[in-house]
């Protein structure tokens, strides 16, 4: 009887985590389309989304205005900034259980850093490959991310045989540096390409459209699919190696699974969108402690909040100091650096008491 009361329990607890997601998300996205130079009305918001959603929908007749600014501007900007925010969270959550340590995300691992080099060479040479054409940006940041979190492994297992998750950190913290320092020294070496790359580098879903939703969907679809087959996995390799390979878990298969998937994530959200940190650190922490470690709703909680998190970070980067913009990832440090320093300080309290 207790067991099915502990069961209820959670299964209640999990279903009210997904209600409050799904509105969080919804009210970010009416916000993020209806908030800016010219207010939209939210009516007719619903009105044109519906219209484009449902054909049967019958559409009321809106100002060609709103037209053009909900379907041609706001809502390609408020899409992409949901689905980055959607890959960056899963893909923190991912490595936070893979490796077992809320500090693990794409950006501590260096793993956002290996994806905006790929991408910068991509600018820089003007890469284009015959057969993938505008799928060139993306397939070089996810080549240049899996690589990166390769080597970052591979280093931290030559430090440390045991592969201690504060030693793969640290790892990562020196190659995200190193990479940040090359691309620096390719910013110097550019020329009409400078502005092109800065402008990506410092993180915006601005002027992007719907072709860059195009970009980054599939490869968050496949990456998320796999993520969430591997749930399960993930909930046993978190209590350790060993126990998970005791409960039939092929461990060395599951990872490199995850790893590839969390690398293909975010190979394609720093693709579209440039270098924003601290989402896939701040949002998985978050969703674990309000509804629990379990990766089967941890993994797509994260991404619903993510979504709305940097669809709200977006809005923010957009009106604070208009009609200038700043950048989305100056939005997200200004949040997630204290997060990361409180997540630090209550870990080390946590092990001295």
């Amino acid at each position: 009887m207790q067991k099915l009361f502990i069961r209820m329990f959670s299964r209640n607890k999990s279903l009210s985590g997904y209600v409050a997601a799904i509105f969080f998300l919804i009210a970010a996205i009416l916000a993020g389309i209806s908030i800016g130079s010219v207010r939209v009305p939210v009516g007719d918001i619903v009105n044109l989304i519906m219209g484009q959603i449902v054909p049967v929908f019958k559409v009321e007749q809106t100002d060609p205005m709103f037209v053009n600014i909900v379907m041609n501007i706001r809502l390609p900007r408020v899409v992409l900034a949901g689905l980055v925010g959607a890959s960056l969270s899963i893909a923190g959550a991912a490595f936070q259980g893979l490796l077992r340590n809320p500090l693990a995300d794409p950006y501590t691992l260096g793993v956002s850093s290996g994806a905006s080099v790929g991408a910068v060479i991509t600018l820089f040479y003007q890469i284009s490959l015959p057969l993938a054409g505008i799928f060139t940006l993306p397939l070089f940041s996810i080549a240049s991310a899996f690589i990166t979190i390769l080597i970052v492994l591979l280093f931290a297992r030559s430090i440390d045989r045991s592969m201690k998750v504060e030693t793969i950190i640290l790892t990562g913290i020196i190659f995200s540096s190193f990479l940040g320092a090359l691309i620096s020294l390719m910013i110097a070496l550019s020329g009409e390409e400078l502005r092109q790359i800065i402008g990506w580098l410092l993180g915006s879903v601005s002027m992007r459209g719907w072709s860059y939703v195009q970009i980054i969907l599939p490869f968050l679809l496949i990456g998320s699919l796999v993520l969430l087959v591997n749930a399960r996995e993930l909930n046993a390799i978190a209590f350790g190696e060993e126990r998970a390979q005791y409960l039939g878990v092929n461990v060395a298969s599951r990872k490199l699974a995850v790893l590839a998937s969390s690398s293909i994530i975010t190979g394609a959200a720093v693709a579209v969108s440039g270098t924003i940190g601290f989402v896939g650190l701040v949002i998985p922490h978050l969703a674990r402690i309000l509804w629990g470690p379990d990766h089967k709703h941890l993994m797509p909680l994260s991404m619903l909040i993510g979504a709305g998190f940097l669809i709200l970070a977006d809005l923010a980067a957009r009106t604070i100091i208009e009609p200038a913009e700043l950048p989305i990832g100056v939005i997200t440090a200004l949040i997630g650096a204290p997060v990361f320093a409180f997540i630090l300080l209550r870990r080390r309290m946590e092990r001295s008491g």
